[in-house]
């Protein structure tokens, strides 16, 4: 069923740009010295708010309630769309990040690299934005606006973060641009995919709670 409850998302709520959009923005990752971090984030400025009004102009949750399915199936079923959208997201910024040390020396850039390092820090930036995203839109399963904005708005102030003390301190610096060998990179990424799972999961024990309780 919740597979079910997926590809209705892909086919009546998720345009198909949507699904290209990880190229265009991912092509971002060629303009040498830029801040890296942007180009995860444009998923959550454009496809999310997008998608999220698609469901409330299409009276998405009206249908899914007359579904035979629970309310925690939906839950999990929107939780997995949006999921699957961001690894989408990863795997081509992978690719783009991947011809961005072949085409260019990095010694001069000033921030974050794209580097194993930095994709730990996109799956934790992720974390984030879901954990905040989801318990609020599910309060109602509607409304979007208050949710997504925040949900921005603490990704962008992480995100913020993490570049501002790379650039005050030197040492940081030094092992986000890879002075410090890839085991400590990989470290890092094994860290950012954990955290990126324990928040989501955290983000549906939350959401699911508060679904069930919504006034539909």
């Amino acid at each position: 069923m919740i597979f079910n409850l997926v590809y209705k998302d892909f086919k009546l709520a998720i345009h198909p740009f949507f699904i290209l959009l990880p190229i265009l923005t991912g092509a971002l990752m060629l303009i040498p010295g830029w801040l890296y971090l942007i180009v995860l984030m444009y998923f959550s400025f454009i496809s999310v708010p997008n998608i999220f009004a698609n469901y409330k102009t299409n009276n998405d949750l009206i249908l899914s309630t007359l579904m035979p399915v629970v309310r925690k199936d939906i839950v999990l079923s929107r939780m997995l769309s949006v999921i699957i959208l961001e690894l989408l997201h990863m795997g081509v910024a992978i690719v783009f990040a991947y011809l961005n040390y072949k085409f260019y020396d990095n010694t001069w850039f000033i921030f974050i690299l794209p580097n194993l390092a930095y994709f730990g820090i996109a799956f934790i930036m992720y974390g984030i934005f879901n954990m905040v995203l989801f318990p609020l839109y599910f309060r109602t399963g509607y409304y979007y606006g208050l949710a997504t904005s925040l949900a921005v708005l603490f990704m962008v102030a992480f995100a913020g973060a993490v570049e501002y003390f790379a650039l005050k301190y030197q040492g940081l610096h030094d092992f986000l641009r890879g002075s410090q060998g890839t085991i400590s990179h990989l470290a890092l990424l094994i860290l950012g995919l954990f955290l990126f799972t324990i928040f989501n999961v955290v983000a549906y024990v939350i959401s699911k709670k508060r679904f069930e309780k919504a006034d539909l």
